[in-house]
C-alpha cells in the first residue's frame, strides 16, 4: 500500500471516528422533534437504540480504521 492511499485511509478514519461522536452529540438535539410526531411514539426507545448503536458503530469502525492503517504505516516504514 503507498503512502498516499496510507493517508487517505486514515483521513477516512478520522471522518468515521468523528462522524461518530457527531451522533453522540446530535441525538439529544434530534429526539424532541421525533418524539413530538406521533407516528413514533411507540417505537421511541427502539429509535435511540438504532441511533446511539449507529454512533457506537462509526466510532469503532473509525479506531479499527486509524489503528489498522497505523501497523501498515509502520510496516513500510515512515519517512
Amino acid at each position: 500500500m503507498t503512502k498516499d492511499k496510507i493517508t487517505l485511509q486514515f483521513i477516512w478514519g478520522i471522518a468515521l471516528f468523528l462522524a461518530g461522536i457527531g451522533m453522540f452529540f446530535r441525538i439529544p438535539q434530534l429526539m424532541p422533534q421525533i418524539k413530538a410526531n406521533p407516528q413514533f411514539a411507540d417505537g421511541i426507545g427502539f429509535i435511540y437504540f438504532c441511533l446511539y448503536l449507529l454512533g457506537i458503530l462509526l466510532v469503532c469502525g473509525g479506531i479499527k480504521k486509524l489503528v489498522n492503517t497505523y501497523k501498515k504505516y509502520i510496516e513500510i516504514g515512515s519517512p
